[in-house]
C-alpha cells in the first residue's frame, strides 16, 4: 500500500486536515478538528489515527510566518507543535511556508460562491489542503 501525506493548517481552536492521493500528486479536503484553545496535545491522538489509517509517511504543517518573513507567536506555537508531533508519531513533520493560504482559501471558496457559513465550516481544510498543494508542487518540480 503506497503512502500518503498529511497536510495540516493550525489555528487556535481548530486544525484543518488535507490529505494526498498515494501519487503524491493531488492533495483534498479532509476535515476540521475543533479543540480547546490552543490545548494542541489533544490533537495528537486523533492526528495519530489519521496517520495509522491513511497510511500516512509524512506531515506538511503550515507555518504562519509574518509577511516580513520574521517569526512572531502563532509561528513560535506551530515550531512547538511540530516538535509535539515528531515525538508522538515518530514520524517526519516539515514546515511548509502558509503566508496567505487563509486569504487565497477564501478567495477560492468566494469564486465558488459557497455561502458564508459553508465558507466558515470549510476554509481551515481548504487552506491545509493549499498548504498540501504547494509542498506537493515544489517536491514534483524538484524530480523534473
Amino acid at each position: 500500500m503506497q503512502s500518503k501525506y498529511l497536510g495540516l493548517d493550525l489555528g487556535t481552536r481548530t486544525l484543518g486536515i488535507s490529505i494526498s492521493d498515494s501519487t503524491l500528486t493531488i492533495a483534498s479536503t479532509y476535515k476540521t478538528i475543533h479543540f480547546s484553545d490552543s490545548n494542541y496535545d489533544e490533537l495528537l491522538p486523533q492526528i495519530k489515527e489519521i496517520v495509522d489509517i491513511e497510511n500516512i509517511s509524512k506531515i506538511v504543517l503550515g507555518l504562519p510566518k509574518n509577511m516580513n518573513n520574521s517569526i512572531g507567536f502563532r509561528a513560535e506555537a506551530t515550531l512547538s507543535f511540530k516538535e509535539k508531533l515528531e515525538k508522538f508519531l515518530d514520524i517526519e513533520v516539515v514546515l511548509q511556508d502558509e503566508r496567505l493560504s487563509t486569504v487565497e482559501a477564501t478567495n477560492y471558496m468566494l469564486e465558488a460562491d459557497i455561502s458564508r457559513k459553508k465558507r466558515k465550516k470549510k476554509i481551515d481544510s481548504v487552506a491545509a489542503n493549499i498548504i498540501l498543494q504547494t509542498y506537493l508542487d515544489k517536491m514534483k518540480g524538484k524530480n523534473l
